[in-house]
């Protein structure tokens, strides 16, 4: 179970990872990333971030790019939260396939 300060952190990390995706621009394709879920570690290091890809042809290709700038996002994410976060975490990216799963449900019980 998490405790209420890894919450709170991974609610703060999950906002400033979508406002870097939405304002920053990270360079990816022409898609829109939003940042679905964020948990961390016990120990703060490690940050697990879901990302919902939407308008893009190739998800894993999106995905592949995203992991290439994470040292460039964590910078961003360093320099947003540097009054509130001593260490920033480390940043794993995941692609969150719940909507799609969704989409898959509504489609079977539809036929």
């Amino acid at each position: 179970m998490d405790s209420t300060r890894q919450n709170r952190i991974a609610k703060l990390i999950q906002k400033e990872l979508a406002e870097i995706f939405l304002a920053d621009g990270i360079p990816v394709y022409d898609c829109m990333i939003t940042v679905t879920q964020t948990k961390i570690t016990p120990d703060l290091s490690l940050a697990r971030s879901y990302l919902s890809i939407f308008n893009a042809e190739d998800n894993d290709k999106v995905l592949k790019t995203v992991k290439q700038n994470t040292k460039d996002i964590r910078f961003r994410l360093a320099q947003k939260v540097k009054h509130q976060l001593r260490v920033v975490p480390q940043l794993v990216f995941f692609i969150d396939d719940s909507l799609d799963y969704l989409e898959n449900i509504e489609n079977l019980l539809k036929s």
